[in-house]
């Protein structure tokens, strides 16, 4: 009880077949593949925009070089639709 074996698998996969269709089955894998990459990417820009909230206490206390311009893509891979991101500097005011 609680482990899925051979059986329930092979149920599984026909109820799927049945419900969604031998024709849509590719789509929605590639939708699901697509979907998993933008995640990805998108967790991994967050956590190296801000290594101070994914590192222990004590490291990166360091300064940051200046780093490239950044750029927005619709999706991972697409360099055709990449724009640059326009970012507000700090103004001092006296």
């Amino acid at each position: 009880m609680g482990q899925i074996g051979a059986r329930e698998l092979v149920v599984l996969a026909i109820v799927v077949l049945l419900v969604f269709g031998a024709k849509r089955l590719p789509d929605i894998a590639r939708s699901l593949g697509k979907s998993a990459r933008i995640l990805k990417s998108e967790t991994a820009a967050m956590k190296a925009e801000n290594p101070k909230a994914s590192s222990p206490k004590g490291e990166g206390t360091e300064p940051q070089p200046e780093a490239a311009p950044r750029t927005i893509q619709a999706a991972p891979g697409d360099v055709t639709s990449a724009r640059p991101v326009e970012e507000t500097k700090p103004t001092a005011q006296a």
